[in-house]
């Protein structure tokens, strides 16, 4: 199982690595205690987020949306089938 690493610790992590030149990423890694691989590619989703990756590389916020729209709509469903009960109990009772 990989380990999972806070939005700021990797954001920290970057960092380090943005303001060090004089040291290579598999040398932070393991300064950090991480995978070389996963800092480099939180790198270049760095650059990717600031505008200076490859046409047609997603941004963050491009990767997240899929997930927030499903979310969306699950919830959007549970607001219709509540109204739709709502509709029914109030129709119901104005034929009484």
């Amino acid at each position: 199982m990989s380990k999972r690493y806070t939005a700021e610790f990797k954001r920290d992590a970057v960092a380090l690595v943005r303001s060090s030149p004089h040291r290579n990423v598999t040398e932070i890694a393991r300064a950090l205690g991480v995978s070389p691989e996963g800092l480099r590619g939180w790198v270049k989703q760095d650059r990717t987020d600031r505008g200076e990756g490859r046409p047609g590389e997603l941004t963050s916020a491009e990767r997240e949306e899929p997930t927030r729209l499903r979310r969306q709509a699950v919830e959007q469903q549970k607001t219709i089938e509540i109204l739709r009960k709502v509709a029914a109990y109030f129709a119901a009772e104005t034929n009484r």
